[in-house]
Order: structure tokens, then C-alpha cells, then sequence
């Protein structure tokens, strides 16, 4: 696969965040439950239980005046506090017909599929590890050797929160006037707005990951 290169792609605007995607998703018109129509299913299986309002956000965790807003439909719960009321109630609230597949947005990037960007200033190729370059987060493959220079040129300015993972080999990375050599199986985090270097270290080609968010691109 060809290199893209970087300066010569229109960058679409950022998708939607999870979590909207998530809770408000399900909202729009399908043939799924609705939002309606979960708040009464969790009432009637409280009531078939016999359980008050009161004796069910305790056992999950939540206030009985939450709960009650949740019933009446006046507010969305989070993932995690549908999972509690299923489980006390012993009724699935969040399987595949409240949570529809296509709401939740997923990928599987394949070996050899991967979109591959040579950014400015380098000629150190980029894997991209997520499925296109529409995500708050950029995650990317690295292999380079010391002679292919720094990287510092290529990812400044830079804001975002960066993580790193070291496959094989090893780096020098310089962060303000500090030097952290990374070993295989070492990784480093640190915001990006301190990095001063990142280079192989001489002697053997370095393979890693590198994480940023939000993303750079």
C-alpha cells in the first residue's frame, strides 16, 4: 500500500462522541426500544417484583429520586447503572435490542489494511491502527531507525496527551530538559506540549505505538 501523504488529505470533521452516540443514539425512530419504553419495562419488572422505588436504588447505587426520573422517562441512565438495574431485576435492559450494533461504533483494522501517512518533515511511515482518521484519538504502528532523525519536526506543536508503547528496539525521547530511554516492553506518557526529541536508539530499528488525544490530525 502507498504512502498518503499527510498535507494531502482533507480531514472531515471529528464524529459525534461515543457516549452521545451511546445514550442518544437509540432515541432515534428504529424498530428498537425506546427510550419510552425501556422506563416503563424497568417499572413494571420493579413492580412485578414488589419492590419500592426506595428498595431498588439502593441495591444499585443510585437515589430514589433518580430512579424515579429514569421511569418517567425524564432522563437517560448510563450503561453502567442499566447493568445494575438488570441485574437486580433479572431482565436483560441492555442487549442488542436496546444497544442496536449499529450504534455503537466499533472497527477491526486487518493486517496489511492499514492506512499508511508519511508526515511532514520525515520519511518515517505511520500506521494508522484505528479505522480511519474521523476519531478523537490517533493511534498509530512506528518502525524506524536512528538515521531516519527525529520526530519531533513531525509531531509539534502538539497538545494532546501522548502515550507510548515500545515494541521492539528502543527510543530517546526528550521531554523538556529531561532524557528517558525506553526500552522493549517499556512505555512513557506525558503531555506533548513538553516533547523535545524522539528518535530510534542507534543500533536496531524501533517498532512501537503511539497513542494521541485529541487528535493531531
Amino acid at each position: 500500500m502507498v504512502p498518503v501523504r499527510y498535507d494531502t488529505i482533507a480531514w472531515p470533521e471529528r464524529k459525534r462522541r461515543f457516549q452521545y452516540d451511546c445514550f442518544y443514539g437509540y432515541q432515534k425512530e428504529s424498530s428498537h426500544m425506546s427510550a419510552t419504553e425501556l422506563s416503563q419495562r424497568i417499572k413494571q419488572r420493579r413492580k412485578a417484583l414488589r419492590l419500592s422505588q426506595r428498595d431498588l436504588a439502593e441495591r444499585v447505587g443510585l437515589t430514589s429520586g433518580f430512579l424515579s426520573q429514569i421511569e418517567n422517562g425524564l432522563t437517560i441512565p448510563s450503561i453502567e447503572s442499566l447493568q445494575a438495574i438488570s441485574e437486580v431485576l433479572g431482565e436483560p435492559l441492555t442487549d442488542s435490542d436496546f444497544l442496536v450494533a449499529s450504534d455503537v461504533k466499533s472497527s477491526v483494522v486487518r493486517k496489511g489494511r492499514r492506512l499508511k501517512l508519511q508526515l511532514p518533515g520525515t520519511d518515517v511511515v505511520f500506521e494508522l491502527l484505528t479505522s480511519d482518521l474521523k476519531q478523537p484519538m490517533d493511534v498509530f504502528m512506528v518502525t524506524m531507525t536512528a538515521e531516519q532523525g527525529d520526530l519531533t519536526v513531525a509531531l509539534s506543536p502538539c497538545s494532546a496527551e501522548v502515550s507510548i508503547y515500545t515494541i521492539e528496539g528502543g527510543l530517546d525521547i526528550k521531554l523538556g530538559e529531561k532524557a528517558y530511554q525506553l526500552g522493549e516492553g517499556d512505555s512513557i506518557y506525558f503531555d506533548g506540549i513538553f516533547l523535545r526529541g524522539l528518535r530510534a536508539t542507534a543500533g536496531r530499528p524501533a517498532r512501537f505505538t503511539i497513542a494521541m488525544t485529541p487528535s493531531i490530525l
